[in-house]
């Protein structure tokens, strides 16, 4: 059985988690949300202007950077959440450039009961991203609610159905 995440029950302050996955920053994740998000900061599109800043080059929107780090945490942090209740003390420390590769872990700050909602627990995590040399790129707090084991969705009672048409894409001799 493959991971599914923690639930509510499983988050002992002080635990650390490093999540799996690191990701490398293309030009393209850089451009496209900067454009979909409607930033005109010229210094995540327009090579020309960015190399005229102290960088020399295009900055990754530290909004890409949140978003990516957040989502690395999912697996560990909130594979069942039922709602992100916010997001604090958001630093950018170093920034972000195409072709960094960032990586991430997350700290559990807290852990306490939910006082109007027995299905749920509020957890909060300080999480950090960081470069493949090890600069802290973004650090952040995050709280939310988490399902109670027992509650919430539960996509693993899905089970496949083997009808003809399935059997026949076998293509068995």
């Amino acid at each position: 059985m493959s991971w599914h995440g923690r639930y509510f029950e499983d988050f002992v302050v002080g635990d650390v988690y490093r999540h799996p996955l690191g990701r490398t920053v293309t030009a393209s994740d850089n451009v496209w949300l900067t454009l979909l998000t409607q930033n005109t900061m010229p210094v995540h599109f327009d090579a020309h202007y960015a190399s005229q800043t102290e960088f020399g080059r295009r900055l990754v929107d530290s909004t890409f950077t949140l978003a990516l780090v957040t989502g690395q945490s999912v697996t560990d942090v909130s594979q069942h959440v039922m709602a992100n209740l916010g997001w604090d003390k958001v630093r950018l420390p170093h920034p972000v450039f195409e072709g960094d590769t960032i990586y991430s872990q997350s700290e559990v700050l807290g852990a306490r009961e939910s006082a109007s909602r027995p299905d749920v627990g509020i957890v909060s995590v300080r999480t950090v991203g960081f470069n493949e040399r090890g600069e802290i790129v973004i650090i952040f707090e995050r709280t939310m609610m988490i399902y109670r084991r027992g509650n919430g969705p539960d996509v693993t009672a899905v089970e496949p159905v083997w009808d003809a048409r399935a059997e026949r894409a076998l293509d068995r001799p």
